[in-house]
Parts: C-alpha cells; sequence; structure tokens
C-alpha cells in the first residue's frame, strides 16, 4: 500500500523559503514520477514540479520555474521542493503524488496516489 506523507509547511514572509519533504513508503518507486501539487482556496488544484524517480528529469510549472527546485533522496526515499523567492500567490495546500510511469506527466489524473497535504502560507 502506497504511503505519501508530506511535511516542511508553515507561515513565512514574502521573500522567504520553505523545504517541502514527501516521505514515500510501501513499494519500490524505481519506475515512478513524483509529483507536487498545490491547492488555493477556491481554485483548482495546480501541478508545481516533477521528477523522475529513476532519472534526473524534472519539470517545473511556469509560475514557479527558477524559484522551486524538486529533488530527491533515493536512500531516504524522500522527494523534496525547495521553494525560494516565495510570493503570497504561493500560499496554498501542497500535496505530494506519485504516478507509476517512468516519463513525468504534470496530468494530475495520472497520479493514483496522494498524500494528506501540507499548508504553505506567504504573508506579504
Amino acid at each position: 500500500q502506497v504511503q505519501l506523507v508530506e511535511s516542511g509547511g508553515g507561515l513565512v514572509q514574502t521573500g522567504g523559503s520553505l523545504r517541502l519533504s514527501c516521505l514515500a513508503s510501501g513499494r519500490t518507486f524505481s519506475g515512478y514520477a513524483m509529483g507536487w501539487f498545490r491547492q488555493a482556496p477556491g481554485k483548482e488544484r495546480e501541478f508545481v514540479a516533477a521528477i523522475n524517480w529513476s532519472s534526473p528529469d524534472t519539470y517545473y510549472a511556469d509560475s514557479v520555474k527558477g524559484r522551486f527546485t524538486i529533488s530527491r533522496d533515493n536512500a531516504k526515499n524522500t522527494v523534496y521542493l525547495q521553494m525560494n523567492s516565495l510570493k503570497p500567490e504561493d500560499t496554498a495546500v501542497y500535496y505530494c503524488a506519485a504516478a507509476p510511469r517512468v516519463g513525468i506527466t504534470v496530468r494530475r489524473y495520472e497520479y493514483p496516489y496522494w498524500g494528506q497535504g501540507t499548508q504553505v502560507t506567504v504573508s506579504s
């Protein structure tokens, strides 16, 4: 049974940084794509970043490119999202997701496994 547990959210001022972690368990994740999504109040859940578990391929939404970095630690079964230069519009619940596919995908429906989410609030 796949489990994803996010941590690292919190309250930060504009321009600040946070690092989110996603601990994955329940199976071997080689051959999986791992993604971060976010959902602000009243808005659709949107793609943020993705990484392939078995290769260095990454992909970012335009809104976070150059500010956020996704990475993984295979030994710890953990995926990270380093968020720098945070803006109030980055405020949302951030979700980790896993998809049993080799290639990266930005499509929410292609990720069958989700964590419970962690709140990120950026004050102006």
